[in-house]
């Protein structure tokens, strides 16, 4: 069985990080699927979906770290071509990636205690993203 669901996170800035685990962890319970994989994918280019301990230190921690592996203001090919100031944002996005796939057992998604489920706003303005996660088994 395959259950699909899709919902959308208002963001306001670069840098800016969303706990989704609740809203991940509610679509596998409405799913019915009690074995199986958990698949949670951004829709976009400049955004990036991945696991954390989310927590303070760490939500300020994961962009800059972003920011000083691939800075802002860079000439980048992509800025050459655009113009439009978020050539690192591609680059990070790209770099920590659009999906993340968990195992699910007895209908919720198996995490770590200190594991959550983050969205990562890697562009430079603010955006309404969406959000699908397709759940998969029996």
């Amino acid at each position: 069985m395959v259950h699909q669901t899709e919902f959308t996170i208002t963001t306001h800035q670069h840098g800016e990080m969303h706990d989704i685990t609740d809203r991940v962890a509610e679509i596998v319970a409405q799913s019915g699927i009690a074995v199986g994989m958990v698949n949670v994918f951004h829709v976009g280019s400049t955004g990036a979906v991945g696991a954390i301990e989310f927590e303070p230190g760490l939500e300020r921690d994961l962009p800059a770290t972003f920011d000083r592996l691939i800075p802002p203001s860079r000439d980048y090919g992509h800025e050459q071509a655009w113009h439009d100031g978020n050539g690192h944002s591609h680059l990070q996005a790209t770099l920590q990636g659009p999906s993340f796939t968990v195992p699910v057992a007895n209908g919720r998604p198996i995490l770590g205690t200190w594991q959550q489920i983050f969205f990562l706003e890697c562009d430079i303005k603010p955006r309404t993203r969406n959000i699908i996660v397709t759940v998969y088994g029996e």
